[in-house]
């Protein structure tokens, strides 16, 4: 059965209540991206020590993907991996597209590591630090609090504040 923090997760990305076994297989998809865009931001930001260019293009790279999987979300080449490599193979139900407050905060992620790059190639690196010190908390919360400030912020901005609010890990 999956825990009320999870099917909160569930709801504040834009899902529909599904059966406990259901929901728990697609809270595991869901993770799926995030445990390889955080590293890949984390990496970005190490890179600084040996090369700014480097973490610059790194996070550029990341903003891009991003950017694509909030635009064209049937293409999200992370969910369409977990779905050849993890979901066909093991029987489960493939990933959907992403609904619009799981792209909001692909887009916001994407937007944070584009002004973070843009900021290192224009040497500002207080700023590029503010954004990536931001970005390590969001994925923190995301991945080891499991809420996701993004959709949360999605929500907050369509008006749909008690909403938004009933789908924190604490509510």
């Amino acid at each position: 059965m999956p825990s009320r923090v999870v099917a909160n997760f569930m709801k504040q990305q834009g899902f529909v209540e599904e059966p406990p076994d259901a929901c728990d297989m697609h809270f595991a998809g869901l993770y799926f991206q995030p445990r390889i865009v955080f590293p890949a931001v984390l990496l970005a930001i190490l890179l600084q020590v040996v090369s700014t260019t480097a973490s610059a293009c790194l996070h550029l790279a990341i903003a891009a993907v991003l950017w694509r999987n909030t635009l064209v979300p049937s293409r999200n080449p992370f969910e369409l991996a977990y779905n050849r490599w993890i979901a066909r193979p093991r029987g489960r139900e493939p990933l959907s597209p992403a609904p619009p407050p799981r792209r909001t905060a692909q887009g916001m992620a994407a937007a944070f590591n584009l002004v973070a790059g843009l900021a290192l190639l224009g040497e500002m690196p207080p700023l590029a630090w503010a954004l990536q010190a931001m970005l390590v908390v969001a994925f923190s919360a995301l991945l080891f609090g499991r809420f996701c400030l993004g959709a949360y912020v999605h929500h907050l901005v369509k008006g749909r504040v008690a909403f938004a609010n009933a789908t924190l890990p604490w509510a």
